[in-house]
């Protein structure tokens, strides 16, 4: 029997999962290797320090070399002293990891795949939501099975539904687009329209 994503709420019956999807097998590395190449990308990069040759401080040493019963000592702007350069001091970098696409679509699958081995998608109808409702999307996730953390994954259209489900605690929607592998692991509960649906297993097959 083929997977399914039960509708929560007001919504009846089951959306059934496309076996090419969320039949595949769990791959670790690949996925692991997703997960960091998107949170790699994420980074902004702009993080920025000073080196000993940037500060703006006197070349001169602090004291002379003898006489004064003190340690030696040399340019003010050393690293140990206070108002020195930064050792090692990091710079403007991008952290972007490339990653072959064949590779990324099997990682989606196998996370989509987990959450389907494990019963913890459900679907959700947006249509149910005439005005933005707080309660009635906490209503409605209070149906779902198990606990933790939940993603909803909405599409064009569906902006009620987004206002509905935003501001529920330990709850992120997303676009059915900006769905990543990191953000698919790192959910403990996938709650999806059957648009979103659509546009998830059309990019997780593309050619």
């Amino acid at each position: 029997m083929a997977a399914q994503a039960k509708f929560i709420g007001s919504g009846s019956g089951a959306l059934d999962l496309d076996a090419e999807v969320f039949g595949e097998s769990f791959h670790g590395s690949l996925v692991h290797e997703a997960v960091r190449a998107e949170l790699a990308a994420r980074r902004r990069g702009t993080h920025s320090a000073k080196t000993r040759g940037e500060v703006h401080m006197t070349g001169a040493k602090a004291w002379r070399q003898k006489g004064t019963g003190r340690a030696r000592v040399g340019a003010l702007s050393a690293p140990q002293r206070t108002g020195g350069g930064v050792a090692f001091a990091p710079k403007p970098r991008d952290y972007t990891v490339k990653v072959n696409r064949k590779a990324r679509r099997r990682a989606l699958r196998a996370a989509l795949s987990l959450h389907a081995e494990r019963g913890s998608i459900a679907a959700v109808d947006p249509s149910s939501f005439d005005t933005p409702s707080t309660k009635a999307a906490a209503a409605a996730l209070a149906s779902l099975d198990g606990d933790g953390s939940v993603l909803v994954v909405l599409t064009d259209g569906e902006e009620t539904a987004v206002k509905s489900f935003r501001n529920i605690a330990e709850v992120t929607v997303l676009h059915a687009d900006q769905v990543g592998v990191a953000d698919l692991v790192g959910a403990a509960r996938v709650v999806v329209s059957e648009a979103a649906l659509a546009r998830l297993t059309e990019k997780a097959v593309a050619k």
